[in-house]
């Protein structure tokens, strides 16, 4: 039998597919928790046992990032996963990840004083099979480097997330997506006063063989759900004398 044209196209983007890191892991409950954003990847899938890159410029934006990605966690993870989590100033509170359906003993939390001691145990972990994913806030990364983490991922399966906080040169890296999340003022529940639920605006810039996107989302029942028409959060600045009151 005869293959038609698209049958062979198709065959022929699974082959680049595949060249290029990604393999045949697919998490159908994380592609519906994410919504419309599933259709910006490959396959309409989110690639898994790849690198990721988030860059954050604010503080405003690192909070909104790790709120992001821990909600992608929770379903990456499924019910029994692990996670390794390195950074050298940790500024996630552990009780606060229950909010995105993760308990906070399923993260293995590392701090290190240097970057490069991060970049090392980012590495070995990433050729850790039995880790659902790794999470390492590297400010600076570079090709190489970037290039050394996706070989390890390629061949563990495991997905990595590098976090780029205040990064002073944003170049180029191995990773297969790029991402930039921001606050956007949060939903409230009906009269109930306090802090509603979150919502951010999340632009992937840049996705391998995939269409970058912005969209407007909230975290809602453990899932995704993309809204419209809203209005970017602002950190509250503090006075003076109290910045040196608590510095």
């Amino acid at each position: 039998m005869v293959s038609s044209k698209a049958d062979i196209f198709k065959g022929l983007q699974a082959d680049v597919l595949r060249l290029q890191g990604f393999k045949s892991i697919n998490n159908v409950e994380l592609d519906n928790h994410l919504g419309p954003i599933a259709a910006a990847f490959p396959n309409h899938s989110f690639p898994l046992g790849v690198i990721h890159e988030l860059i954050s410029h604010r503080q405003e934006q690192e909070a909104a990032t790790n709120g992001f990605v821990t909600g992608l966690l929770s379903t990456i993870m499924g019910a029994n996963g692990v996670s390794l989590w390195i950074s050298s100033s940790r500024k996630v509170f552990p009780t606060a990840l229950r909010t995105f359906g993760v308990d906070p003993d399923r993260f293995i939390f590392l701090d290190l004083k240097r970057e490069k001691d991060i970049v090392w145990a980012m590495d070995e972990a990433l050729k850790c099979g039995a880790l659902s994913a790794v999470i390492g806030e590297i400010a600076e990364i570079d090709f190489k480097t970037s290039r050394r983490l996706q070989l390890d991922v390629e061949k563990s399966g495991v997905t990595g997330f590098v976090l780029r906080n205040n990064s002073r040169k944003i170049g180029t890296i191995a990773s297969v997506s790029r991402w930039m999340v921001s606050p956007l003022l949060s939903e409230k529940t009906g009269q109930v006063p306090g802090i509603g639920f979150p919502k951010w605006r999340v632009e992937l810039s840049r996705i391998r063989n995939g269409k970058p996107g912005t969209w407007n989302v909230k975290w809602l029942d453990g899932k995704f759900l993309t809204t419209q028409n809203d209005t970017p959060g602002r950190l509250i600045e503090l006075p003076p004398w109290h910045k040196k009151k608590i510095g």
